[in-house]
């Protein structure tokens, strides 16, 4: 599949701004596939459909959640906005026929990361938040050294989503969590 028909079979699920956030983040993921050297086939799929299901009701997404073996029920303890990646991950499988492991855990992924992240996963979850539409206190650093190391610009996306879910006493999921510890001592 290539670039337009990926993003021509997400585009009827998602917002037009939603939309077009999905092609920088394409485009993003893609230069950092080019940087890292990463496959850009899978970088660009993944990137593709990470927002897949961001408007699914909430309903068909706790229901996904709960009939799944392969989601872990505690998600549903934990903001609505990290279910999208997790369900997106089985449905691009089950609806768009992507079985490819790495592309669904870059997409399962991209909103929480995890310890011992792939280098794929972590390309899309920084192209998720560093992709040129985005305004974010801290993010015009976190792109530059995104140029030239990977590690570092993730974790400091990480921190930087830590701080901001902290500042708002909101609950911080566990794989975040994680991502930082793994992170923190190789920084």
């Amino acid at each position: 599949m290539n670039k337009q028909q990926a993003l021509s079979l997400v585009k009827p699920h998602l917002t037009e701004t939603r939309y077009l956030h999905t092609e920088r983040v394409v485009e993003t993921a893609l230069a950092l596939a080019a940087r890292f050297h990463v496959d850009p086939e899978k970088a660009m799929l993944a990137s593709a459909f990470h927002d897949y299901c961001k408007y699914r009701s909430l309903d068909e997404m706790r229901q996904l959640i709960e009939d799944s073996d392969q989601l872990p029920l505690h998600l549903l303890d934990f903001h609505h906005e990290l279910w999208h990646g997790p369900v997106a991950s089985i449905l691009v499988e089950t609806e768009l026929g992507i079985k490819d492991r790495a592309i669904q855990s870059a997409i399962y992924w991209h909103t929480t990361g995890h310890a011992n992240m792939t280098d794929l996963e972590k390309i899309v979850y920084l192209a998720d938040y560093i992709e040129p539409g985005r305004v974010i206190p801290g993010i015009e650093h976190v792109r530059r050294v995104a140029n030239y190391d990977l590690d570092q610009a993730v974790f400091l996306a990480c921190k930087n989503s830590i701080g901001f879910l902290v500042s708002k006493s909101r609950k911080v999921y566990p794989e975040t969590l994680n991502l930082y510890n793994d992170l923190v001592g190789t920084i």
